[in-house]
């Protein structure tokens, strides 16, 4: 069979680029973590709801390397008045408290909290956040965490994509689903995880550990 010019590079850059893949390990599968709601804390607000100079307690280290469960859960409260109780403390410390929940959490509180990066809390919902020995309004602070992708700059150059570039994700799960505007996050201690929150998870039929598969946009 005579090739092309043209079709006989682009057969060498195929088979190139799938050495490439085998050497390195990467291909397009993502492992998937289930993110549930849970509260980050600054400094102030570990003071006021645990106690004065009161240190959290790590229960286990997360996937994303300093990253921590504690032993500590709290309740949160909206203008529903209904509570949502045992809501873990992540850390380690932040310098500004942010609570993270899904929709479907949002229906009970009562609260609307934008879509939003992790830190991106300017204008956010507001959520009171009560403590064994003391209680916190946030004026804002609660969001709906974006779908992101973390990855090792290694790991970026692998998979062609830079920090704050949006993919498109396919998951083959129970129920096959597409998400879009799935945000990359690339730094150099970060390790491979898509994040999603439980209604994304359910919605899919998808678990912790799945792979999904990173589309790029053309």
């Amino acid at each position: 069979m005579a090739y092309t010019e043209q079709e006989l590079q682009a057969l060498i850059d195929s088979i190139v680029g799938a050495v490439m893949n085998s050497e390195t390990g990467c291909n397009d599968e993502i492992p998937v973590g289930i993110s549930n709601r849970h509260i980050h804390l600054s400094r102030e607000h570990v003071d006021i709801l645990f106690g004065k100079g009161y240190e959290l307690t790590k229960c286990k280290d997360l996937s994303q390397p300093g990253q921590y469960a504690c032993k500590e859960v709290l309740t949160l409260v909206g203008p529903s008045m209904r509570a949502i109780e045992g809501v873990r403390v992540l850390g380690p410390e932040r310098k500004q408290s942010q609570v993270e929940i899904s929709r479907t959490d949002s229906f009970t509180l009562k609260v609307k909290p934008p879509v939003r990066e992790s830190g991106d809390v300017k204008g956010s919902a507001p959520v009171t956040i009560i403590g064994p020995k003391g209680t916190v309004t946030l004026n804002e602070g609660c969001i709906i965490a974006n779908r992101h992708i973390h990855m090792s700059e290694e790991e970026g150059k692998q998979f062609g994509v830079k920090d704050g570039e949006y993919v498109d994700v396919e998951m083959n799960g129970e129920r096959r689903s597409l998400f879009y505007d799935v945000q990359i996050r690339v730094h150099k201690n970060f390790r491979l995880e898509m994040h999603i929150d439980t209604d994304d998870a359910n919605a899919a039929g998808v678990g912790n550990g799945f792979k999904a598969k990173l589309i790029k946009r053309k």
